[in-house]
């Protein structure tokens, strides 16, 4: 299942294949299938380390034994694309790592080709794929969404504190107006 050469597999582990691929295919937020016809040993390597290192899973796969893991998840709405050489890449957290890192790479290595992809239960294009390649991050995002919502409680603030300060200065002033001596 890795990313091995001609293993001939029994019936028996074909089975445990197709059912452990069925469970990530299952779990997983992300699935995009790539052709990495041409692609040498030390480039598979260098593309492999880059998704593990965004936690992401990059696995070759017979086609017949990812179709039939395919059936009954959301990777089934790929099976057009289970032609040639594919390699599957599987991100359970980030949907977006999985792009940003297969377009990249395959911007240097145009030998890596990306069919498509299913995101969150949606069918991806490649067009669609570099877009989600270009979105921000998770944490960016969020970060974002709470400079959002943080922003309207600032002013409120910097409002408030204005008023303080202009009371507080009309204060100021009629004690010192008080003080003064009147003159007659």
């Amino acid at each position: 299942m890795g990313g091995g050469g001609n293993v001939l597999l029994n019936r028996s582990e074909k089975e445990k294949v197709v059912e452990a691929l069925h469970e990530k295919f299952s779990k997983a937020r992300a699935m995009l299938l790539t052709d990495f016809r041409g692609l040498n040993m030390p480039a598979m390597n260098e593309l492999r380390g880059q998704l593990r290192g965004a936690s992401v899973e990059y696995r070759v796969v017979k086609n017949t034994l990812m179709s039939r893991a395919a059936d009954g998840t959301d990777m089934a709405l790929l099976k057009e694309h289970f032609l040639g050489p594919c390699a599957v890449v599987l991100s359970y957290e980030d949907p977006v790592a999985p792009a940003r890192i297969l377009m990249k790479f395959s911007e240097d290595n145009s030998a890596l080709q990306v069919k498509a992809g299913v995101v969150e239960g949606q069918v991806v294009d490649v067009a669609g794929i570099r877009r989600l390649s270009k979105l921000p991050s998770h944490e960016v995002l969020l970060a974002q969404l709470l400079s959002l919502m943080n922003a309207p409680v600032t002013g409120l603030v910097t409002v408030l504190n204005g008023v303080l300060r202009d009371f507080t200065s009309v204060l100021g002033a009629i004690r010192q107006q008080k003080e003064m001596p009147q003159a007659d």
